[in-house]
């Protein structure tokens, strides 16, 4: 399968890559963060 292979080291390291990777997990970070947020907000501020 694809996720389970090795890194290839002689596949040159891309900066593109890495600041795609980066702002993937910054954006899924914050996207449950905003989750988490809004869940916390409807059990203890609901009335």
């Amino acid at each position: 399968m694809y996720f389970f292979r090795k890194k290839d080291p002689n596949r040159p390291t891309s900066f593109n890559l890495r600041v795609m990777h980066t702002i993937n997990a910054i954006a899924i970070i914050l996207f449950l963060a905003g989750i988490i947020y809004k869940l916390v907000q409807w059990f203890f501020f609901s009335k």
